[in-house]
């Protein structure tokens, strides 16, 4: 039985109606039942329409990092203008909300449905039904949801309820709508005059104004006087790094590349840059606006040696359970050795 009548109909009809039709007109047969399966691709919010099928986090991480991460960011994240499918908590009341899966989406079976049906992107429907399931499930852990060990399968699909479930409502726009927009156009002189009342600085579009500009702050000149020379001291050298750890640590860092920087034109972006962060005091990056959560953990003294390095790559959430950074870590230790590697090659 199809859960939508109508479209049985249409694809009956598509296919030359009923039989008795056919018989009366000479045209076409009835559809067959892998024609109309065909056609029912369709997944409702009660789950009803999935595949058997199942996929976990850290599956669901690796997929999306392959498949996905190009347009949308190796932490849903976004990619330039491509969508973001993360964050926007609490910004739906906002003039500028952030909508996406986890802020936004009423239902868990539109974000299956879609990925199934449109993704990836230029080779769309070449996902099996369990990589669906994972990348659901690491959208959904992106959106902190669930935790890294959570498993999404047909099973206990329709028990989900994205937050923002009740935040629908009906269209009523044909009673509450209509009739103002059923009334005749004004033409002319519809308002007496014209003021431009904001500026779309959201878009970055609005040309900036001159006049908009603040006073240059007042340059005050401090003279201190020169600290007495502190006695030399003579640093052991450090081991030498293995190229090939390093190198293997450069490929590591592909899958944190999309918010942290490292080089010479390093800049903070979603995650601070990462140049010196080996040995350095954890929150202390110029510029960059930490969680609160690692912010407490720097007045306690975390200092980023290779120690805690390894412990927090291993599962970020884990070491500071309100980090903002969604990444569901790294298993292998040698994967964390490389990564660290890699990053003692850049200095502060």
């Amino acid at each position: 039985m199809s859960k939508y009548p109508k479209l049985l109909l249409i694809a009956a009809l598509a296919f030359g109606g009923s039989p008795a039709l056919a018989q009366k007109m000479g045209l076409g047969r009835a559809a067959l039942p892998e024609e109309v399966a065909a056609w029912d691709k369709d997944v409702r919010p009660d789950g009803l329409g999935l595949p058997e099928g199942s996929g976990d986090v850290l599956t669901g991480e690796e997929v999306f990092s392959d498949k996905c991460a190009a347009c949308h960011g190796e932490f849903a994240e976004g990619v330039d203008n491509w969508p973001k499918l993360a964050g926007g908590k609490g910004t739906l009341n906002r003039e500028d909300p952030l909508k996406t899966v986890g802020s936004y989406w009423p239902h868990l079976s539109t974000v299956w449905d879609y990925v199934n049906r449109s993704m990836p992107f230029g080779n769309a429907q070449s996902l099996t039904a369990d990589e669906v399931y994972a990348i659901t499930a690491y959208i959904l852990y992106s959106n902190d949801l669930v935790e890294d060990d959570f498993v999404l399968s047909n099973e206990n699909f329709a028990s989900f309820e994205l937050p923002n479930a009740g935040g629908f409502f009906v269209d009523d726009r044909d009673q509450t709508e209509l009739a103002a927009f059923g009334a005749a156009p004004c033409m002319e002189n519809c308002k007496p005059e014209v003021k431009i009342t904001m500026h779309a600085t959201v878009l970055d579009v609005t040309p900036g104004d001159p006049t908009d500009d603040a006073p240059a702050a007042e340059v005050v000149e401090v003279t201190a006087e020169a600290p007495e020379a502190a006695p030399e001291v003579v640093a052991e050298a450090a081991p030498a790094l293995d190229p090939e750890l390093v190198a293997a640590g450069e490929k590591v860092f592909k899958k944190c590349a999309a918010c942290h920087k490292v080089g010479d034109k390093a800049k903070n972006g979603s995650g601070p840059m990462l140049n010196g962060i080996v040995g350095r005091a954890a929150g202390s990056v110029d510029g960059f606006r930490y969680s609160s959560a690692l912010m407490d953990a720097a007045a306690g003294g975390l200092v980023w040696d290779a120690d805690a390095l390894h412990v927090f790559l291993e599962k970020p959430k884990s070491f500071l359970p309100k980090t903002k950074m969604s990444f569901a870590g790294l298993k292998k230790a040698e994967d964390r050795d490389a990564i660290i590697a890699y990053l003692s090659t850049f200095g502060g």
